[in-house]
């Protein structure tokens, strides 16, 4: 699995009129189906009575197979959601949602005009998508003496270490995520620092 991937940067929208038809094509970043879903919501609210709001997801990685997701929104079977799905696949961008939102105009497309309508925003879009990198992090724990955590988070800088929570009693546990190709790095540092004394425990 690669270390890191593109994720949108910020949100995109592209509207095109398509045969007297209107669709509008929204890009944005997406980490979960729960939160693709309030956006879907939100973006009914901002376009009442539209005739279809059709979408796809890929709610992790790029190459995640399994939190994606897709909708025809009653657009006959496979003119929608899964060619929008194989458009999103096929960017290399993650953690990303799209909603095609159409208000029909009269004419029909036929299914290979649907196909190529609502996939025809999102190819525009996808390579304008302002993306930025994401590290993959995994989850480590460290036990420290109070006279160590200066040095620790030293260590940590240096190594792309995100904290997440710190307690503090007789000695301070640190919960942290580091990138996979610096944990055991990470614990050689450590031994050295702490004469042996100090080791970093992953899930």
């Amino acid at each position: 699995m690669s270390e890191s991937y593109q994720i949108p940067a910020s949100d995109l929208l592209i509207e095109e009129e398509i045969k007297h038809s209107r669709f509008i094509s929204t890009l944005f970043h997406c980490q979960s189906e729960s939160e693709f879903k309030c956006v879907l919501t939100n973006l009914k609210l901002e376009y009442p009575g539209a005739s279809h709001y059709c979408y796809a997801f890929v709610a992790g990685a790029p190459s995640d197979s399994i939190n994606i997701g897709s909708s025809d929104d009653g657009e006959p079977s496979g003119s929608a959601g899964r060619p929008m799905l194989a458009a999103l696949q096929g960017s290399n961008i993650g953690e990303v949602g799209a909603v095609v939102i159409r208000y029909f105009g009269g004419t029909k497309l036929g299914v290979g005009g649907l196909v190529r309508a609502y996939s025809s925003g999102l190819k525009k879009g996808l390579p304008q998508l302002e993306t930025k990198l994401k590290q993959i992090r995994y989850p480590g724990k460290l036990v420290c003496g109070y006279h160590q955590l200066k040095d620790v988070e030293h260590l940590f800088s240096q190594f792309d270490v995100v904290i997440a929570d710190k307690v503090f009693a007789e000695s301070i546990s640190i919960e942290f995520a580091i990138p996979k190709r610096f944990k055991s790095e990470l614990n050689i540092e450590l031994a050295t620092m702490s004469q042996g004394q100090l080791k970093a425990l992953y899930d």
